[in-house]
């Protein structure tokens, strides 16, 4: 049985107990609803399943968030469980879920002498990162730039460019925005 089918089998029961709860006769309650009697009798017994237009004004009657009404399941923890993983020598971890379009991610640089050679890359669209630690080195068409925490860049990836450590001592820390062609890039493509 499903977590789905579990609540809807106990709606009828729970319908009950708040209305037995409150000392209400079926037809009090029709009467507060608008519901038949015997509509509510067959709610409560599980011979009907409850649409949206009867649970509405009977969580009115019973001054109760319709969720309450049903017991239904909490929505979630709204935290993001996402697995870091490592791509070319660099750690990744999601910062959100894969539903399309832009992909957020902490990007661990390990210092210098751990890194791989510099791997060019370009690709269509547009690429930002945000240096959260340590000092990145950013090789954009042939010209290096230090940013170090605080600082920003964006650019067209149209353009050769690399991004790396440039300290051999502690690891350096960005968070990169990447559209589906540069998460292909830098991400997703085979080791």
């Amino acid at each position: 049985m499903t977590e789905d089918q579990a609540v809807l089998e106990n709606v009828g029961p729970r319908l009950r107990r708040f209305r037995t709860t409150l000392g209400l006769t079926l037809a009090d309650l029709a009467e507060r609803t608008g519901l038949t009697p015997s509509t509510i009798s067959r709610l409560e017994r599980g011979h009907l399943r409850p649409t949206l237009e009867q649970l509405l004004p009977l969580a009115r009657a019973y001054a109760v968030p319709l969720d309450e009404l049903v017991a239904a399941p909490a929505t979630g923890d709204p935290r993001v469980h996402l697995r870091p993983f490592r791509k070319h020598g660099l750690t990744f971890v999601p910062l959100g879920m894969k539903t399309g379009g832009l992909r957020a991610y902490k990007v661990i640089y390990p210092p210098v002498s751990q890194l791989p050679p510099p791997e060019f890359h370009t690709h269509p669209g547009r690429e930002w990162f945000y240096v959260l630690r340590g000092t990145v080195q950013f090789v954009l068409t042939g010209t290096r730039t230090e940013l170090t925490a605080g600082e920003a860049a964006e650019f067209d990836t149209d353009e050769p460019h690399w991004i790396g450590n440039a300290r051999n001592d502690i690891p350096a820390e960005t968070i990169a925005i990447y559209g589906q062609q540069g998460e292909r890039i830098h991400i997703t493509d085979a080791s």
